[in-house]
């Protein structure tokens, strides 16, 4: 993956949207950081602050590594450390020798801090930051200079910190609306190629086997026909409350389509998703919805297999669902074993005590 690459074309998957916008903020960051520091380094020399001049000499370096990291490996060199290291300690210094013209780093320095590294992180390193600068301003400039630069350097890293923390809770609630369905809270599309690509990737490098559940309310449409809409969305609420309630922390429910709900079972075999997708079932027909309003789904259970792709999976799963439905509803169809997939042991899957036809619920 190219981790520059405009997040338009990571449009698929809204994290990894938020993860480019990052990587090309901490390449352009470093980018213009070095450009900027750069001249600096023979400037330094020339005017006799060898040390100084090697700290920019390994600001410049660190920059360029990271820019060199992310272009040519696709890696964040050393998680991008040492910048805020290196520019706290190149603004002190230069305070402390060079007087008012090395202050002026200092408030850049600052506010990188925040685009760099978490926010608890940040926040520590510029208390740690404004303190030694307080200390210096102190000792080098007049009491009314020091007052102003100790709270003009607070005031500027507590407005670039509330920025920070608001861009990343907006970034959190951009994320989650991309990511789940507003009415009921479930996982959308935008994630579903990534969580299939994960399951079958544990189970190729691990042998650890997953299942999906395919679940489509029967005559759904009926309801809103007969008591409208908004009914039929209380309904769908609902249900996702009733599926959620037999699934553990780690499995993952999405809603796929109008009434059409997936959910993806880690470490589950066949027999035991089939299980529950009778329990789930009979969950959604058990007890009446709103104003005495009957429901039944008919469901459908596939196990993933060795060298099958996250489509193949889910069409195997469509199809069995596909069957559900055609005979009659109500019901849950187990997907039979692709033709492609190696024949498994007794004690290997299970799947092969699963009856492969309906299940009757």
């Amino acid at each position: 993956m190219n981790l520059l690459a405009s997040p338009n074309s990571m449009a698929t998957n809204p994290t990894l949207a938020v993860l480019g916008f990052k990587r090309q903020l901490v390449y352009h960051l470093h980018l213009w950081a070095f450009i900027a520091v750069a001249p600096l380094v023979m400037v330094q020399w020339q005017n006799g602050n060898h040390l100084l001049a090697t700290i920019l000499t390994l600001f410049c370096a660190n920059a360029v590594l990271v820019i060199a990291f992310l272009r040519l490996k696709g890696t964040y060199f050393l998680q991008g450390r040492l910048f805020p290291l290196l520019a706290v300690v190149s603004a002190t210094y230069s305070t402390a020798i060079n007087g008012h013209a090395g202050l002026y780093w200092a408030y850049p320095a600052a506010v990188a801090l925040y685009f760099l590294l978490p926010l608890k992180e940040a926040n520590i390193s510029n208390i740690i930051f404004i303190s030694v600068m307080a200390v210096i301003s102190f000792l080098k400039f007049p009491e009314a200079d020091f007052w102003r630069i100790t709270f003009s350097l607070g005031l500027s890293c507590i407005f670039a910190m509330i920025f920070a923390w608001l861009v990343g809770r907006l970034q959190q609630e951009l994320t989650r609306l991309a990511t789940t369905d507003p009415l009921t809270g479930c996982l959308n599309r935008s994630q579903l190629a990534d969580i299939l690509n994960s399951q079958i990737q544990i189970r190729e490098r691990y042998e650890r086997v997953s299942s999906m559940v395919l679940i489509d309310l029967d005559y759904f449409k009926t309801i809103n026909d007969r008591w409208g809409h908004l009914a039929g969305d209380k309904v769908l609420k609902e249900v996702t409350l009733r599926l959620r309630k037999r699934l553990r922390e780690s499995d993952q429910l999405f809603r796929i389509g109008g009434e059409e709900f997936m959910m993806v079972l880690p470490e589950t075999r066949q027999k035991d998703a089939d299980t529950l997708a009778h329990q789930l079932l009979t969950s959604i027909s058990a007890r009446p919805f709103l104003d005495d309003i009957r429901l039944t789904a008919s469901a459908s259970v596939a196990e993933v297999y060795q060298g099958e792709t996250w489509s193949v999976w889910l069409n195997r799963a469509d199809q069995a669902l596909y069957d559900a439905k055609s005979r009659g509803r109500n019901q849950v169809v187990n997907a039979p074993r692709p033709a492609s997939a190696p024949e498994p042991g007794t004690d290997e899957n299970p799947a092969t005590a699963v009856n492969e036809g309906e299940a009757s619920v």
